[in-house]
């Protein structure tokens, strides 16, 4: 990818991405990617911030992205990248042409967090999935590594006040005995301890709790989520004020998504599934000001990775007459996914050089039930998100000219 004549050059160090679920398909898909890329063997299409308006902002550039990761998942990485080839997502020559570089990432995986198989305190496990971070850090010379939330989804943690205050956590947390926090919400903590800049792309609680908001204020680390906004929810949020601007009343929005693969098991569960249903709901009630927005997500194991999303929008327009509007589109989410991560790890290493930290609104473009931020016509993230980031390249470079003067 050529530069623009307008566009900087990164100067702010190199930038390791570590995924949380590291050998899933999404960050296999990522990870594949990324050595593709990197390699001139393939275009960034899908990725946003390869194209205007982002694509003259200073950024890491793709081949000074290292990855690693934590995963409980012992499949090596370079198996996993077999399987996605016979899913027809990827093909065969891509994944030969890379696989030295996938290898290389499978050998900075590290094992993920198991609560089911935890021994001693979540603060100590936390404390060693943090010095996994800071090692690879170190390790490869990096100024930053930016953590991405990839695991399976898991239900929401019941109310509690060591949820809300942070010394009442730090103290729970040396509790063998207490489990207080879901395990995506350890890995968020950890990222914290490590100093690493988080996305959570999953609508698990993670760092989406008024301790760890505390904690990030505490150690200055940007982040950014909720839950990952590829396909249906993206075209939601484009349809969803077009309508509404042409003063037409939404009645209802119905939707159904089918999958298989991980996260149709994982869906399957009643419980898991709610927040799913929540973070991909939010967002249409306040598009349209309807609550009538019923939404299905059905485990349909022979799809594999593939998503089959249909919607059904019954409308009210002038003098009462009703307009039916109905979408079906598939593909394979994985595939939706993973240029968005790679989007998140460029830009969020851009909030960190410029030296933010909490939580970053205008990054709502990339999620269903963005933190930090009410704005969810996808037309005016957009805007918002072009806006942010020229200016925070600009910080940036501020930033950098204060450090380096006498």
């Amino acid at each position: 990818m050529h530069l623009s004549a307008h566009q900087s050059t990164w100067n702010h160090g190199r930038t390791g991405i570590w995924f949380v679920g590291a050998r899933g398909s999404v960050a296999t898909t990522a990870t594949l990617g990324l050595a593709a890329i990197a390699s001139g063997l393939s275009a960034p299409t899908g990725c946003v911030t390869a194209q205007a308006p982002l694509d003259d902002v200073a950024l890491p550039a793709f081949a000074d992205l290292v990855v690693g990761g934590h995963d409980i998942s012992d499949t090596p990485l370079g198996k996993k990248a077999e399987q996605l080839v016979e899913a027809g997502m990827i093909p065969y020559r891509l994944l030969e042409a890379v696989r030295p570089q996938l290898d290389a990432v499978d050998a900075d995986i590290r094992p993920g967090y198991d609560a089911a198989h935890r021994s001693g305190s979540q603060a100590a496990a936390a404390e060693a999935l943090a010095a996994d971070i800071v090692d690879f850090r170190e390790r490869h010379g990096l100024a930053r590594v930016v953590v991405v939330d990839l695991a399976s989804t898991e239900p929401l943690p019941a109310p509690a006040p060591e949820l809300e205050d942070l010394d009442l956590l730090r103290a729970a947390l040396e509790d063998p005995e207490r489990e207080v926090l879901p395990a995506s919400s350890v890995n968020a903590y950890a990222a914290l301890l490590a100093g690493a800049p988080y996305a959570g792309f999953t609508p698990s609680a993670s760092m989406n709790l008024p301790a760890l908001h505390a904690l990030a204020a505490e150690r200055g680390v940007p982040f950014a989520g909720q839950d990952g906004k590829t396909g249906q929810t993206w075209l939601r949020s484009v349809l969803a004020p077009a309508i509404t601007a042409r003063g037409l009343r939404v009645l209802s929005w119905a939707g159904s998504n089918l999958l298989g693969g991980g996260d149709g098991a994982t869906l399957a569960d009643p419980h898991a599934v709610q927040s799913k249903l929540v973070s991909k709901n939010r967002g249409l009630q306040d598009l349209t000001g309807s609550t009538v927005t019923p939404l299905h997500i059905d485990n349909v194991p022979d799809l594999g990775d593939i998503k089959v999303a249909w919607d059904h929008i019954h409308i009210e327009g002038f003098l009462g007459s009703r307009l039916t509007l109905q979408t079906t589109w598939s593909a394979y989410d994985s595939m939706l996914a993973a240029p968005l991560v790679l989007d998140l790890a460029r830009l969020l290493a851009l909030a960190d050089a410029a030296g933010l930290s909490g939580p970053v609104p205008e990054m709502g473009f990339f999620f269903k039930d963005p933190w930090g931020s009410d704005v969810h016509s996808f037309a005016e993230q957009s805007r918002v998100l072009g806006v942010w980031a020229h200016r925070t390249s600009a910080q940036a470079d501020a930033v950098q000219a204060g450090v380096d003067e006498p």
